[in-house]
Order: C-alpha cells, then structure tokens, then sequence
C-alpha cells in the first residue's frame, strides 16, 4: 500500500510506519520528532475514497446513476469498498489498501446477545439492536435496487449480508467527515490515515483542503521517534465510541444520555408551543445530551416548561419569552415529571451501578472484551442519569418548598441570564421567582424576561401531559 500511495502523491511515509502497540493494537509509529501543529502526512485527492469518485468510476459510475433516489452515502462508500474488494484485476492501489483493512471489527452490532446484554438499559442497546434490523433492510434494498440488477459487477456471492456488514463497519470506523466553506458536508476514507488511532489527549488535527481535496494530517502534540501518532475523533462518549469504533474509554468525561423530548402535532396549543420552541432555538421533536458536566442542561427545562403552558399561558405569552421560570406550578410539574422520569430509566437498566462495578473490579467480564466495554458504557449513562436525577430532585425540592418566593434563595439557584450557581444573587423586584448575579444581567435578560413577569400573576396551573 505505501509504495502506491507515495507513488500517488502522499507525503509524509517515509517518516511514519504502521506498527502494533499493546493498548491500541496496530497504529501508526513516528520515526522523527514532530512539532505540535507541524504536518505529519497529506493523502492526495485523487485516491480518496468519495462519493464523487465512486460514481466518476467507469464501471461502478453508470450502476450507481441508474439508482433512483439515490444510495446514501453511507451504502454509496460500502458499495465501493465491496466493489473495489471484489474485482479480479485493475483497481491495485485501491484493492491493497482494502487489503491492509481488519478482516472483523468490534463495533456493538456484533456482539452476542449475553454481550449486549450487559449494557440492557443504555441508549447503546436499543440503537444496536435498531441497527442490527436496519442493516437487513438496507441490505435487502440494495440487492432489489441495485446488487440483483447487475450481478456481472456484483456478484452476489462476494456481496453477502455479512460483507455489507463489514463495509458498512469499515465506514462507520474509517470515514471522515467535513463541513464544506458552502455549507455541504463530505465524507472521505484516506487510505493510511484511517490506520491512526484516537486519543483524547491530542488536538484535533486531521484537516480537509476544499481547494485541493487533500486530507492531511497534523501532530496534535509533539511527538518523538518511537511514539505512536493520534488523531482525536472528538468528545465522543462511550457509547458512540463503541458503536461506531468499537472501543471505550474507562471513566470517559465525555459520557452522556440522550434523551428526546417530542410532542405530537395533534397536541393542544401545538402551533403556539411550537413559535415559542423554534424561537429558543428548539423544535417540537429534540434530542439533548445529559452530560456529567451539565446533567440537567436548560434546553429541558425550556422544552417541558412550554409545552406545559396552557392557554391562559399562551394568550399573554410571547414569542420571545422562553427563559426562565414561568411560574410555581408550571416548574413544579416539569419537575415531577423529569424526576419520574429519570427514575424510569435507571430502574430499566439490567445491572445496576454498583454491581457493574462489583464486576469488573473481579474481572467478571474479561478486560478488554465485549462484555467489559458494554459494561462502561452502562456505567457512563446511568452516572449521568444519577446526576441529572439529583439535579432534579434538588430543585423540585427547592420549588416545592417556595423559598425563591419568599426572598430566601436557595443554594441551587442560578443566574437567569448566565447560569451562574454561585451567590450572592438579587431576586426580580416584580415577579420575585428568577434571579441575578448582577444588575448588568438582569437589563440584558429584561427583554426575555418581561413577559414572563406578566404570566406569573396570571398563569393557572397547568395539566397537560407529555407526549
């Protein structure tokens, strides 16, 4: 592979080897010192693997345009991959990087069913267990739409259900992704590059050149001779990383719960609610991280609080009034509910907490395994779903006990405009239920807030429920 990449115009080769380390297994090895931000290596445009050069393929081109709509790109880069694996003769580069790519992968929709189990409870088992049925109805559509059509290119014995599997893995695990100066985005498998493994401890530095098509890659720390070069896939958490890339990271910071929060056209007020959504920057469908920084983030708060108004709400509410408390009943309700909710969840995992940790601590599942990495995912999750039921235990205890209303703040109260958590803070002189870190705050927050003064002296108790 290396001598057709540099051969095609990569740079950097010489001066990186491909080499099996303990923890990562096969990466990529330095052989010189590299500055951070100093360029490491660049894959040229024309051997990447596209979407735009899948279909500029003289065979594979014309079979791809004849699909109407057309394939994802996801199915579009696997098609390609499979294709380029398949053929006898030509493609040489392409087929010896496809050479140099695992045979199996780790990635949660091969686990067994006791393996997954582990993690019952966590988004990451309702996902894969939706992805291991969508991946036998993709594969289904392909072969109707396109592998059936013309088997002379692909020959059904070489694109098999378990070969879609692999490509679709390949993709998920290699490809990069880019947003375009236009606003378009890109996907891009470059052969070599996709050989670096992440660390969170590295900058992101793995750069795409829109004028050139050029995939690059840069040190994102220095390195010395004999160390193992990185990329930094993101703030991923455990459950994405194991997911897509088939791996997690023990007690990774950047674990989350994504939960979505909808309500269903047909709802009461559902016009109304959903101007005063789409102005705070929601929807009435949307998904929000729980983080272990940010547990309870107050894009909730904000969701629940409007699609609890009622109609009294409404016919004084603005679109622009869509921060801070409206008033006790309403945050009383929301409340309840993500408490209940919360509660919900975690009940629903299969081990709890403290025994997963039991667990591993004995090595009931063998480190490094498929059990060990589904049990870190469930550890990850429902730390944050603790976090953000304390969250909210803490303040529906606060609200139900009306101390805000009488001038005796609560320590968990928190700035309106900035979120600050941390006194002293001074009450809204008018409607007594948010407050401020400073005078500065409350003029900036004045034009969101004004409303809301109006609703507190007039809203009723709310009764709507979620949907």
């Amino acid at each position: 592979m290396e001598s057709w990449l540099k051969e095609s115009g990569a740079v950097g080769l010489d001066e990186l080897e491909l080499a099996n380390f303990q923890v990562t297994g096969r990466g990529v090895r330095s052989l010189q010192y590299y500055k951070e931000g100093e360029r490491v290596l660049t894959i040229p445009c024309g051997i990447l693997w596209t979407v735009e050069h899948a279909y500029a393929d003289p065979l594979l081109g014309p079979a791809l345009r004849s699909v109407q709509p057309p394939l994802t790109v996801e199915d579009t880069l696997a098609t390609y991959i499979l294709f380029v694996r398949s053929r006898k003769s030509g493609y040489n580069g392409l087929r010896s990087h496809v050479t140099a790519l695992p045979t199996s992968y780790s990635s949660s929709i091969y686990f067994t069913e006791n393996e997954l189990e582990v993690c019952a409870g966590t988004s990451l088992y309702t996902i894969t267990k939706q992805l291991k049925r969508q991946i036998e109805e993709d594969y289904a559509s392909l072969v109707a739409r396109i592998f059936g059509q013309y088997q002379d290119l692909f020959p059904l014995d070489k694109f098999t259900i378990e070969d879609y599997k692999w490509a679709v893995s390949t993709v998920w695990s290699r490809g990069m992704d880019f947003v375009l100066p236009n606003g378009n985005s890109i996907r891009l498998l470059a052969p070599f590059a996709d050989m670096l493994n992440h660390s969170s401890e590295v900058k992101q530095c793995h750069v795409y050149d829109a004028s050139s098509g050029n995939l690059s890659v840069l040190a994102g720390k220095d390195y010395k001779a004999g160390d193992q070069v990185f990329i930094n896939y993101g703030p991923l958490p455990n459950n994405r990383l194991l997911r897509l890339y088939g791996f997690v990271l023990s007690n990774n910071p950047n674990d989350s719960y994504d939960i979505v929060l909808s309500t269903h056209p047909t709802a009461p007020f559902w016009e109304q609610k959903q101007k005063l959504w789409i102005s705070a920057g929601l929807d009435s469908t949307c998904t929000i991280s729980l983080t272990l920084t940010d547990p309870l983030p107050k894009n909730v708060l904000r969701y629940l609080r409007i699609q609890r108004l009622d109609e009294s709400d409404l016919s004084v509410m603005q679109v622009d009034a869509t921060d801070g408390t409206i008033d006790e009943s309403n945050e009383v309700e929301v409340l309840q509910f993500l408490v209940h909710s919360f509660r919900g969840l975690l009940e629903n995992f299969g081990t709890q907490l403290e025994m997963l940790e039991e667990q591993l601590a004995a090595s009931v599942h063998p480190p490094g395994g498929n059990a060990w990495a589904a049990a870190h995912v469930s550890l990850g999750e429902q730390r944050v779903l603790r976090l953000a039921r304390k969250r909210a235990e803490d303040l529906l205890a606060a609200a139900e006990s009306g101390r805000g209303r009488r001038g005796d703040l609560s320590p968990l109260a928190r700035c309106a405009n900035c979120d600050k958590v941390s006194g002293p803070f001074m009450l809204c002189g008018r409607c007594r239920a948010v407050v401020y870190c400073t005078r500065t705050c409350q003029v900036v927050h004045y034009k969101e807030h004004k409303v809301v003064c109006r609703v507190i002296s007039t809203a009723s108790k709310n009764g709507l429920e979620m949907k």
